[in-house]
């Protein structure tokens, strides 16, 4: 039996302020900091609350909510219906260096670093087999848990605000006066250089199964799976070769980012992603499969159990317990059935997403032989569903990952027995029954939607991530190798679909056409986990892709009317500032050598 390692929210310290109310109580109970690491429960509370700092992003309605970002909402795979997520200011570019939103992010993730860094400090001192028996292995596993998760908070920084300030291995003193703390930023390769380093050193300590047995906690699989991460952004095209940060600079004018390009950056994370394949591919993560006599229905199982059994052989690292908001925000409305069925069904999947799912013969729906009708309705039978009903043409024979993904119109509850979702508006999931709680596209993402009373963990990255990682970096330094399309119809073939040069699909022709394969296959097997968000920006391409209308269905009308391609938000994005979040204001007033971020 697997066993969870629970993130606790008791704060034991909580930054540079003060300590937290844990250590508030009665004179003749009181715990000082001193008294934590005499305790073995106690370190074990402090380590686990520095767990408790990772990002949530299934409770990203409420932005900030365990740390909770923007980036389903923010991309243009998904919009929500309601209007207070964090999402909707960055999707009208209205948000500001002076949010509270912003600076949450920032101190948060500083106050996870001070914490790491002190656990780090203090544990050093605590003897074997005292303070409740800690062993020699539990030490050094703790030391290297907060060593890695000091470096992944690092990378979230980093990949959201560009390159920050590396504050050291010491944490500060809290009576440090300001005058002291008037940190400049680290040049991005400085940072990302440190990310990598620090990963690598607690990869050398930990095992490849958690500690104790106890999924949630960072492996060595996890460390050099992040790595890949940091190298892939470091090498792309926001931070490699961008002439538009020419004049990025600290105050002091030194560079903040290189403006030339360099494919030894892209080099390196294809070297880190092949080198985590061949350790951990196969005797510890597997790309995850559903055996069926049909085998369609095999690769649509595959695809969507992949993300509804918890801690499966492809998962590397998840944030454990988190949450049914998700599921809520992506069940439909489904008036009249049971509570079981029922939910807010408010973030609605875009038109351009539905679109980017490839036919079940692999290609584009773009391609003039891939089948596709764009108008009338056809008795299909979906993957999941008892009957075949009328499906809007748009939606018959696509690939299984399509099935996995989106609820559209008129398509089976897959919990339920007999409930049908129908999005028109007079339909159980139409505006009429709510104006609030509906899609606000007329397609909701299913994709991980788990049943009543489950709560499964958030999940990070997976080995099908990596793949994709190898093969986009790959392509870019070395495009003829055979590796890039083992890997990425390695994907294709778990998908369900031909790969390239199989059947009727044909190779791309050359760098560029793969690295748009490449891509297209990122957004739809990556579909809805937090990284379409993050890919638009490295690759610099959302000046285009978050500057255009969001399309849907017409969710103010019934019958065929509803099936009327209809806009639904005109977004705006600002190319000179949008592609990274702002410094904190008050950041940037009280440390006059941290500079902003362009366009702020």
């Amino acid at each position: 039996m697997k066993k969870i390692f629970i993130i606790f929210t008791v704060a034991l310290v909580t930054g540079i302020t003060s300590c937290s109310k844990y250590l508030d109580q009665v004179p003749d109970d009181v715990i000082t900091i001193e008294d934590i690491f005499k305790s073995k429960v106690n370190i074990d509370k402090f380590l686990a609350n520095i767990y408790a700092s990772l990002p949530n992003e299934n409770t990203e309605r409420y932005t900030n909510v365990q740390h909770s970002g923007v980036f389903t909402g923010a991309a243009d795979e998904a919009v929500y219906n309601w209007s207070f997520p964090y999402s909707t200011q960055l999707n009208s570019s209205t948000w500001a260096k002076t949010d509270g939103n912003i600076a949450s992010w920032w101190n948060d993730y500083y106050k996870a670093i001070r914490n790491a860094s002190y656990f780090l400090q203090e544990i050093e001192a605590v003897p074997i087999n005292q303070a409740g028996k800690l062993t020699q292995e539990e030490k050094n596993s703790y030391k290297a848990e907060a060593r890695a998760l000091r470096a992944m908070f690092y990378y979230f920084l980093v990949r959201t605000y560009g390159p920050v300030p590396i504050v050291g291995e010491t944490p500060l003193d809290l009576n440090t006066p300001l005058s002291d703390l008037q940190l400049k930023r680290d040049h991005i390769d400085t940072c990302i250089n440190y990310i990598v380093s620090e990963l690598d050193a607690a990869a050398e300590v930990l095992s490849t199964a958690p500690l104790n047995g106890e999924i949630g906690r960072i492996t060595k699989g996890a460390c050099k799976a992040f790595k890949v991460e940091a190298l892939l952004l470091a090498a792309s095209p926001l931070w490699n070769g961008n002439t538009d940060y020419a004049d990025f600079k600290n105050v002091d004018g030194t560079d903040l980012v290189n403006t030339t390009y360099s494919e030894a950056k892209w080099q390196r994370a294809a070297t880190a992603a092949k080198e985590f394949i061949n350790e951990f591919d196969g005797p510890v993560y597997n790309l995850f499969t559903i055996d069926d006599a049909d085998p369609f229905k095999a690769a649509y199982l595959s695809c969507r159990e992949l993300h509804l059994r918890d801690w499966n052989a492809e998962w590397i690292f998840a944030r454990a317990r988190s949450g049914q908001y998700q599921r809520y925000d992506r069940t439909p409305r489904h008036i009249g059935a049971s509570a079981d069925f029922q939910g807010g069904g408010a973030l609605g999947a875009t038109q351009t997403q539905v679109d980017a799912y490839f036919m079940a013969n692999g290609l584009p729906i773009t391609d003039p032989a891939s089948g596709y009708q764009n108008s009338g309705f056809t008795s299909f039978k979906a993957p999941y569903d008892p009957s075949s009903r009328s499906t809007y043409n748009q939606w018959i024979n696509r690939e299984p990952r399509f099935y996995a993904d989106i609820t559209y119109n008129n398509s089976f509850w897959w919990y339920s027995s007999n409930v049908i979702t129908n999005m028109e508006y007079d339909g159980n999931s139409g505006r009429k029954q709510s104006t609030s709680d509906v899609s606000p596209t007329g397609y909701i993402p299913r994709k991980a939607v788990q049943g009543s009373g489950f709560d499964w963990g958030a999940l990070y990255i997976r080995l099908g991530t990596i793949y994709l990682d190898y093969v986009e970096a790959l392509n870019e330094a070395d495009p003829t190798n055979p590796d890039i399309l083992t890997y990425l119809n390695a994907i294709r073939h778990r998908a369900g679909i031909p790969g390239y040069g199989e059947g009727i699909v044909p190779v791309p022709a050359g760098k560029e056409a793969m690295r748009a394969a490449i891509r297209a296959e990122r957004r739809v097997e990556l579909a809805f986990e937090r990284v379409r968000f993050f890919d638009t920006r490295r690759w610099k391409i959302a000046e285009n892709t978050n500057n255009a209308p969001i399309m849907g269905m017409n969710m103010n009308a019934n019958g065929e009317d509803f099936y009327t391609p209809t806009i639904i938000q005109q977004r705006v994005f600002r190319k000179d500032r949008d592609y990274l979040f702002p410094i904190p204001n008050d950041e940037t007033l009280l440390n006059l050598n941290l500079a902003q971020n362009p366009g702020w």
